[in-house]
């Protein structure tokens, strides 16, 4: 099993840190304009209104599954997210400002403006993600497939949640990828609600890295929300396509903080479940056991913090003091 270097570990960290902080601020940004003052009134949230209008999934509490399986990844890999995208395009490379910028509807955005946050495209950082349910798993073999055919060790990555996984496209993606022996590895995020349906509500099997063996390939359980637990697991998934030895499954227990879309009630959820996740927060846990092997300390985390701190503000007011668009953009970058 292949250890995480010090620096390795203190990148996954940095890069938590600055996922949750990210995070964090757009669901207050989120927020500015949608709110009405007399809300107590009966008034709607106006889901239109603000800086950032729209639909929007933050993923506060699934920092590790994002560090950990892309700290084994370099630019020439591809990784294909879902609709709650942040945290994989952070931990891929994808720049903050233009991300943030594109998330805004600026013309400094990674598509100008016109994809929002759950179309996020970056092609030198070989990222993208959908809106679509399930929708990352037969891009990723088409990426696969074209880094075999040019001779590269590239690898493809699909990320997707336990709710995919009961989509048509997961099957289909998984049998192609073990008939072809792709250099794909399918990471499954089991944050234990597909929307507002609890996984044991429909999901026939308690982990979906069981599934695997139905198409011969390798299957993995993480069953915490633990990043070197993430970053282990991957490292042998992530070596097995390189060296020709084809796909893996790997499914992580992992935790959602914030409802499935921000604005949602959550009353699906029981009470109190949340604070309970909480205590089990993955970013001062691994902070401790990088104290326990003395890669930090007080002035060192304080530091590492401001860091994370600056870039995200950074990112923000890059695009907040971005244009728009000019009108005539509405018609251009389309398929005729």
């Amino acid at each position: 099993m292949k250890q995480a270097t010090d620096d390795q570990l203190l990148w996954m960290y940095e890069t938590m840190l600055v996922i949750r902080r990210y995070e964090e601020t757009l669901a207050q940004v989120y927020l500015e304009g949608k709110l009405p003052p007399d809300i107590q009134k009966g008034l709607a949230f106006d889901i239109a209104s603000g800086p950032v209008p729209g639909e929007m999934h933050l993923a506060a509490g699934q920092e590790p599954v994002a560090v950990g399986v892309c700290a084994h990844l370099t630019d020439a890999d591809t990784v294909v997210g879902t609709h709650r995208p942040h945290h994989f395009a952070i931990a891929k490379g994808v720049p903050l400002d233009r991300m943030t910028a594109e998330i805004f509807g600026k013309v400094t955005g990674l598509g100008r403006g016109k994809g929002g946050h759950m179309h996020l495209f970056d092609p030198q950082r070989r990222f993208s993600c959908s809106g679509i349910v399930g929708a990352s798993l037969p891009p990723a073999c088409g990426a696969a497939l074209a880094a075999r055919k040019l001779g590269t060790q590239a690898v493809a990555v699909a990320f997707f949640g336990e709710g995919a996984a009961n989509q048509g496209s997961f099957h289909e993606s998984l049998n192609l990828a073990a008939l072809w022996k792709l250099p794909a590895v399918f990471v499954c995020e089991d944050n234990s609600w597909a929307i507002s349906v609890a996984k044991d509500q429909a999901t026939a099997v308690a982990s979906n890295a069981t599934r695997a063996a139905a198409y011969g390939i390798e299957g993995i359980a993480v069953p915490r929300n633990d990043a070197i637990a993430v970053y282990e697991a991957a490292g042998s998934a992530v070596q097995r396509a390189r060296d020709g030895g084809g796909p893996t499954l790997i499914e992580v227990k992992t935790d959602r903080y914030m409802g499935h879309f921000q604005g949602d009630a959550e009353v699906y959820r029981p009470k109190g479940e949340v604070q309970a996740l909480r205590r089990n927060d993955p970013i001062p846990a691994l902070a401790t056991e990088l104290r326990r092997r003395g890669l930090l300390d007080d002035a060192h985390d304080r530091a590492i913090g401001q860091r994370a701190e600056l870039r995200v503000t950074a990112a923000f007011e890059f695009a907040r003091k971005s244009d728009y668009p000019a009108a005539q953009e509405a018609t251009q970058h389309l398929f005729a």
